[in-house]
């Protein structure tokens, strides 16, 4: 099944990308088209046949456009539907995180005359990655940044962010730099196709920092992949 929806999601993807790409001509053919078929319609008298035969006639069109519009518009429409948000910046952690001191056991017994030693500390985590589309059509622009707003705590933040707008994007965190992968953490659905927004990583989901290598806008209806945003120290 599975193979199937990414086959479809392949093949939605070829479709709308060279429609995109051809455009004009098609917007042409499709005028030159419609024009066609009103005057095939005129000259075979298709309406008076239509109305000879009415229960025919709606036994074929009522199921054709309610299957033909609701997918079509449901495809079609974020190509031309485009939203936009601009949330604050999240506030970063001021003081490092504590890193975990190994067991008791494994420290070797010092002086009852010594000071305790402070726990050592890590620098608050800012990750920082450039948003590439994964093909011609389905670009993606804008930095995606990973935050520490408290320890332990992140926000994953899209500035000056825009992608080709999809009927079902989600914004992951993923362990792979090249884009959605096993393991990838969901974030959300994406709030907008473009602007400034932020997306709360899940309590507990993000144990080890040093997992998360991109951020990714990830189409869940056709699994296909929009944009990547490999992260780095930023």
């Amino acid at each position: 099944m599975l193979g199937q929806v990414s086959f479809l999601g392949e093949l939605g993807s070829a479709v709308f990308g060279a429609a995109y790409t051809y455009r004009v001509a098609i917007a042409i053919a499709a005028v030159v088209i419609a024009v066609a078929l009103a005057i095939a319609a005129r000259r075979g008298r298709w309406a008076s046949r239509a109305r000879r035969h009415p229960l025919r006639s709606a036994a074929i069109l009522v199921p054709t456009l309610a299957l033909a519009v609701p997918l079509g518009w449901y495809l079609a429409s974020p190509l031309v539907l485009s939203t936009t948000i601009d949330e604050p910046a999240p506030i970063a952690v001021a003081t490092a995180s504590p890193i975990v001191a190994p067991p008791a056991s494994s420290v070797p017994a010092a002086s009852t005359s010594e000071a305790p030693a402070p726990s050592p500390t890590r620098p608050p985590l800012a990750l920082a990655g450039a948003f590439h589309g994964s093909d011609d059509f389905h670009f993606g622009r804008g930095t995606a940044r990973l935050i520490e707003t408290a320890p332990g705590a992140f926000v994953v933040r899209l500035e000056d962010f825009a992608v080709r707008n999809g009927p079902d994007l989600y914004v992951y965190l993923s362990p792979s730099a090249d884009g959605y992968a096993r393991g990838s953490i969901q974030l959300g659905r994406l709030k907008a196709d473009t602007g400034n927004q932020n997306y709360v990583v899940p309590a507990g989901t993000l144990d080890d920092p040093a997992v998360a290598a991109s951020v990714v806008i990830w189409c869940k209806q056709f699994s296909h992949l929009f944009a990547t945003a490999p992260l780095g120290p930023g």
